[in-house]
């Protein structure tokens, strides 16, 4: 774990988290665009099998580390390939932190906004896991 402290045990499921963006007049169609095919500019599939999808995700300053606003994952790694100072808000809690470059972290599916906060851009492999539930990350 980092000093991102992703807190993975405790994220809300995917239903729930759509149910509460609902609530907030956020449509589960807007949520379930698919990342690379509505942001091509920032993301890119760079594989893509039976198993797993990954995605490269770019960021600049002030943006989205792994999505714009409010977006969900499924279960996925995180693979920072530049250092990230991050803002994540999720379940209604914000928390700071820094991301090294080469570290990697592990997520269940997860609903949150995550910002980059630090001076310059920031690159990121998401490697979506495939499981009997998969959709992929909205953006």
């Amino acid at each position: 774990m980092t000093a991102l402290d992703c807190n993975c045990a405790g994220s809300m499921n995917r239903r729930r988290a759509f149910a509460l963006l609902a609530s907030f007049g956020v449509s589960e169609e807007l949520l379930a665009q698919d990342a690379s095919q509505a942001n091509p500019r920032s993301y890119r599939v760079v594989l893509e099998n039976k198993s797993v999808r990954v995605i490269e995700y770019k960021s600049r300053p002030g943006l989205g580390v792994c999505g714009e606003g409010i977006h969900s994952h499924p279960a996925h790694l995180a693979i920072a390939l530049t250092g990230a100072k991050v803002k994540v808000t999720q379940d209604g809690k914000t928390t700071y932190g820094e991301v090294p470059a080469g570290e990697v972290l592990f997520f269940e599916a997860e609903v949150h906004s995550a910002e980059n906060v630090g001076g310059a851009g920031t690159r990121f492999y998401l490697v979506e896991i495939k499981g009997k539930d998969w959709k992929p990350s909205t953006g």
